[in-house]
């Protein structure tokens, strides 16, 4: 509920106009269930993140000179960040795809497009 209402703001509504005809919803509500489900697993994957660090960070804060329990704590801040790294480095990597092989006014690797069928 809490996560619905920070992302309302970048998420479409599947009962866009575009998309249904009499009523009835058609392929090209495909596109908004993608730029949706992509925008809400980014925003989940920070989360996370955010909330293995903060955990790390309270086992290291708890752990009372405790080598083992130290370890622990280092280990989930370590692939918290290494997290982080991946999951930005990711984004990076396809924009880097999408800028080279794609052109910059070319098709986005983000924007999933059905293209109109006339019939």
């Amino acid at each position: 509920m809490i996560f619905s209402f920070f992302a309302h703001a970048q998420v479409r509504n599947i009962a866009d106009p575009s998309c249904v005809v009499d009523g009835v919803p058609t392929l090209k509500c495909l596109e908004i269930l993608y730029q949706n489900v992509i925008f809400l697993a980014g925003a989940a994957v920070v989360l996370i993140l955010f909330v293995m660090l903060v955990v790390g960070a309270f086992m290291y804060l708890t752990s009372g000179g405790d080598q083992a329990k130290m370890t622990n704590a280092k280990n989930t801040i370590t692939y918290a960040l290494v997290g982080v790294v991946l999951f930005m480095s990711s984004y990076l990597i396809l924009n880097i795809i999408q800028t080279l092989f794609l052109g910059k006014d070319g098709p986005s690797l983000f924007n999933f497009h059905i293209p109109d069928f006339e019939p």
